[in-house]
């Protein structure tokens, strides 16, 4: 099983970040960071293929559980 994250390339300056973005995700390579597998481009989007982590987005679950500083704290140092 394979996430895919599907990026718009409409507008020019969202593309230099976006080559950024994927030239970090491939130099680093850690078991507590969602690693990235490949990309295709795809009619005028970006496909990127990366792990799959069952429970949502790291986004998804901020929004649903509050969390006291010193466990930010732990989850930021790993």
């Amino acid at each position: 099983q394979v996430a895919l994250k599907k990026m718009p390339l409409r507008r020019r300056s969202k593309k230099e970040l976006i080559v950024n973005e994927i030239q970090i995700m491939k130099e680093n390579r850690h078991p507590n960071i969602v690693n990235y597998i490949d990309s295709y481009l795809v009619n005028e989007d970006l496909w990127l293929v990366m792990e799959y982590v069952d429970g949502g987005t790291l986004t998804s679950i901020l929004l649903r559980v509050l969390m006291e500083e010193g466990m930010i704290a732990a989850i930021s140092k790993e």
